[in-house]
Order: C-alpha cells, then structure tokens, then sequence
C-alpha cells in the first residue's frame, strides 16, 4: 500500500477527473434514452464497441481521423435508430423483464457477430498523441482531449435539450408519457430521435476511447458495468446525478488503483456502490416513488 498525499497522490486524483469525463458522457447517453423512453439498454456499452469498429476500419481505409469519427458518430446513431425501430418498440408496451431480455439478447448477438466477423485479437488505430509533463506528472493528451470533448458533447445536448422545439419535447415527454400524445405530439418520432441522440452519444465516447483502448469484442464488458453502476448511483434517468455518480466512481477507481492495485481501486468503487444503494436504494439524486 502506498497512499501518501504527494505528487503521485494529485496524479491519481486528477486523471480520476479526466476519467470521469469519459465515463460522464457513457451514463449520459443511457440515461437519456431511460428517463424519455423508460427502457434500459442493457447492449448500451455494445454499440461502442460498434462504433469503435467502424472507426478503426474507416481510419484505415484511408479516411482523416476526424472524418472516421464522424463516420463513427453516425453509424452508432443510426444503430441506435434502428435498435428501437426493431427491437424495443414491439416490446414497449411488455413488462420490463422482455424489455431488459431482448436488449441483453442484442448484447450477446453484437458480441458474437463482432468475434466472428474481426476475431479475438486487439486492434489499435495506432495514434500516439504523447503525454502534458507537469512538474513530475504525466497526463495523456487523449485523456485529456476525451475530457474536453466530453464535455463538449455534454453541453450540446443541454443546448439541444433547452433551446430547441424537439428538446423541449424531448423533455416534456420525460416528464409525463400519457398526456403528451393528447397535445398532438408523435411519441413514436420523439422516442425514435432519442434513440439516435443516445446513440450518438455512444459513437461519441467510442471516437474517443480508440484513443485510449485496443478495441475487441468483448470491450463492453469492461465499461457496461460501470456505465450501469453509475446511472444507478446517480438515481435512473436522472442526467445530473450520473454526471456526479461518474466522478465519485473515477475517483475511487483512480485513487483506489494509485493505493493499492487496479483491481482493487474497481473492488472499492463497487463496494462503495453497495453500500450506498443499500442506504438509498432510489440512487443519490433519484427520488422516492
């Protein structure tokens, strides 16, 4: 064990807030998708791992990096469309067990066609951007680069969501399902568009991850836990409370692996988790029904 509050100590800190960016803009999406919708999409962390796919191809096939990105963004917004379009609408009016099936069934189907159609092994896009050197810390520019454009993207689709017709829509719906169609509006459509944001919100964060990770099939199985455990800290559906939920997680992982070991720093966060659900079972910021 090795936790002194030094220079190390601040590194660990401040790279679990360059974390939590990243982490912010997965939960994000997801929450979305469940406070319009009120659908969990268990595969959510799978269509990254879609978009991180088509951004290596797209890269190698001779594409600029920003335009594979944007090729990325669109592919997961569209997978996302689709993804509601063909699975979760016919299951909409179902208990919530179909619901949370179909979408672990899509989970499962995404993983087996990628590991079929590009194999186990790891890919990269290759792309070193070098570290900022801070008195004696290291940052990686990607990390902080994914930061920045995380929250970026965050404040877009507060802009989106505040300032145009289909965002306000987009949030009275949230707010109450039932009385919305009686206004004239086609939740069908809104619901629709909110698959694509949420979607593009998961092509975002994964043009940002091929920066960071090797890309394989089963990379949803690293981040889903953790996108999941921090919407439900957060308290479902609720887009400020995950915002918060994935600090407190980055920190615990960051520290927590600085401290002991990485797997550790994991074992505390989920703990933490633990025992915070079990005080509040509603999450942090959700509210009693």
């Amino acid at each position: 064990m090795d936790c002194q509050l030094d220079i190390f100590f601040l590194e660990a800190v401040v790279n679990g807030l360059l974390l939590a960016g990243l982490l912010a803009l997965l939960a994000l999406g997801l929450n979305l998708i469940f406070g319009v919708i009120d659908v969990v999409w268990i595969c959510y962390a799978e269509l990254v791992m879609v978009g991180m796919y088509g951004i290596n191809y797209a890269y190698k096939g001779g594409m600029p990096f920003l335009v594979a990105a944007l090729f990325g963004i669109v592919l997961v917004a569209i997978a996302g469309a689709l993804l509601h379009f063909l699975v979760i609408r016919p299951v909409l009016e179902t208990p919530p067990i179909n619901q949370l099936l179909v979408t672990g069934g899509v989970l499962f189907l995404l993983q087996a066609a990628a590991t079929m159609a590009f194999g186990i092994e790891f890919k990269n896009l290759g792309i070193r951007l070098g570290s900022l050197n801070i008195i004696d810390m290291s940052f990686s520019w990607s990390r902080i680069l994914a930061f920045l454009f995380a929250l970026a993207g965050m404040l877009a689709l507060w802009l989106f969501l505040s300032r145009t017709f289909i965002g306000t829509a987009i949030r009275a719906i949230s707010q109450d399902r039932q009385i919305m169609p009686l206004m004239g509006v086609d939740s069908r459509k809104l619901y629709l568009v909110t698959s694509a944001i949420g979607g593009g919100l998961a092509g975002l964060a994964a043009a940002l991850m091929v920066l960071q990770y090797d890309i394989y099939p089963q990379i949803g199985l690293q981040f889903g836990p953790l996108i999941f455990m921090i919407c439900v800290l957060g308290g479902l559906g609720n887009m400020i409370g995950g915002f918060v939920a994935a600090f407190i997680i980055s920190q615990f992982i960051a520290v927590g692996s600085s401290c002991f070991h990485t797997e550790w720093g994991y074992a505390v966060a989920f703990l933490f988790f633990m025992v915070a659900i079990f005080i509040r079972p509603q999450g942090l910021f959700g509210s009693r029904t």
